[in-house]
């Protein structure tokens, strides 16, 4: 069985259009719960023309704005089968229905990250500043590169360059070649490849030279990704999910039964950074935050087109030992925050009401899904948006993110210059307040557009730094290098 998925929507969609999406891994044809999976294995040829021809006929069966496709596309012009399928899909995304969430990937690849977290880079977050042209890391992971080299949260990368002797300004490479100019210079997701960075920081100013290297990125952060907050007297349970990855499954029943144990009800869910990914840990996640909801009690509706209904499903809570039982939540959100992410988000709001808040700035808006279909001769898997993911209340109107659809909304900075799940954190301080009972801004449906801010006035237009041709890696956690 392979598990659906919504995948990530980078934040920096509208400057590097193809490098958005995302999807659900492989297998053969099965259902269960809202976890539907299908596959297609083929041994036919690989030419341009058999896999355009095999995207257009994947299209015409499966996707779940029909009505969009054209009857006909003669394939003969597009260079490349995503040019073809980007073709296909025009009408959609300009209906904001489908921001290249259909795209073409690499199965092996794919495999790697959704089983392990597998992937090769520096293993630190970037985000960019375009209007003051200055780059800035969001978030290092552990065992990686990075982390290793001092590099964290709150630095600013100043020059980069393939040496020492060849260092550039991140000004004028933004200037010359926009943010684009930074993904080509910190280059290849490839294991060996080596940069030197010029880096600011608590550490002061520093010259560095790091290579990349294959990593398993930990989805719940052994730092900060689990802990408890004392606020004011009043006991929290912080948890911060880097992405839904089936790894992340034991670190989160692990991290619940811990809040359990000392009597949480009071928590913050911090999916700031967080682009999506596997329906099955989403569902976990609902699982283990349901332990005042009934068996009974319907966490998602899973929807296809007409012609697949029957593929329809209703996953209902199923709360276990290690479930809390909640009085209040704080969703963390950003415009980097997408899919999975607000399937969960989306999925309580019948049941927590005003006892829930979206804190932070608007999210991205994906409630759609993608399964694959994998014509393993070639490596290419498609994922194509098939689904969409309702609440209860039978609600998935959130295209331009959930701040017009949670009750309750808290405008917050993201504040860089301060460690995630750190009490005097911009977002982490307003989702203390929200939860002492305290009055807050509300969000508008434009906060969402920046993903971080040293402070809301002025704020600086950050951005997370996606490439042209993002890795399975990269679609998951914005921002990756």
């Amino acid at each position: 069985m392979v598990k659906s998925r919504f995948a990530s929507a980078a934040v920096a969609c509208s400057l590097i259009l193809s490098g958005c999406g995302g999807g659900d891994s492989g297998g053969s044809t099965a259902t269960t719960g809202s976890t539907t999976t299908t596959t297609t294995t083929t041994t036919s040829g690989c030419s341009l023309l058999e896999r355009q021809n095999w995207a257009f006929s994947v299209l015409n069966e499966w996707y779940l704005f029909p009505e969009t496709l054209p009857a006909s596309l003669n394939p003969a012009p597009y260079a490349t089968v995503t040019d073809y399928i980007d073709a296909l899909t025009a009408t959609a995304r300009s209906q904001n229905r489908d921001r290249y969430f259909t795209y073409l990937t690499s199965i092996a690849s794919e495999n790697a990250f959704f089983s392990s977290g597998s992937s090769a880079g520096f293993g630190f977050r970037v985000a960019n500043d375009a209007t003051a042209r200055r780059s800035f890391i969001m978030e290092s992971f552990e065992g990686t590169a990075a982390l290793a080299a001092g590099i964290d949260r709150g630095d600013e990368i100043l020059a980069i360059g393939d040496t020492p002797t060849t260092l550039r300004n991140v000004t004028d490479i933004i200037s010359a070649e926009g943010a684009a100019g930074v993904t080509s210079a910190f280059g290849p997701s490839t294991a060996g490849v080596t940069r030197t960075l010029k880096v600011s920081g608590a550490a002061g100013t520093r010259t560095l030279t790091i290579a990349k290297t294959d990593y398993t990125l930990t989805p719940v952060s052994s730092r900060y990704g689990a802990q408890v907050i004392t606020d004011g007297g009043l006991r929290v349970g912080y948890l911060n999910l880097r992405t839904f990855i089936s790894t992340a499954d034991p670190a989160l029943q692990a991290a619940f039964s811990n809040f359990r144990a000392q009597g949480i009800t009071n928590f913050i869910i911090d999916f700031r950074y967080n682009g999506g990914g596997l329906v099955s840990t989403a569902e976990l996640m609902g699982d283990l935050l349901g332990g005042n909801r009934n068996a009974s009690d319907v966490f998602s509706l899973t929807t296809f087109r007409a012609s697949k209904s029957s593929q329809n499903s209703t996953r209902r809570f199923a709360p276990g030992s290690q479930s809390v039982s909640p009085v209040k939540v704080a969703f963390i959100g950003t415009g980097a925050t997408a899919s999975a992410s607000e399937l969960v988000i989306n999925s309580f709001i019948p049941y927590l009401g005003t006892n829930m808040a979206l804190v932070g700035a608007n999210t991205y808006g994906k409630p759609v899904g993608q399964i694959a279909l994998d014509r393993s001769a070639c490596d290419d898997r498609l994922r194509v948006v098939a689904f969409s993911t309702r609440n209860s209340a039978n609600s998935d109107s959130y295209f331009t993110g959930l701040a017009s659809t949670v009750p309750v909304t808290c405008k917050a900075t993201d504040d860089y210059t301060k460690p995630l799940g750190d009490a005097a954190e911009g977002s982490t301080r307003a989702a203390l307040d929200f939860l002492q009972g305290r009055t807050c801004t509300a969000i508008s449906a434009t906060d969402g557009k920046n993903v971080a801010a040293r402070s809301l006035t002025p704020e600086p237009k950050l951005e997370m730094l996606t490439p042209a041709a993002p890795s399975p890696a990269q679609r998951e956690v914005p921002g990756a290098f």
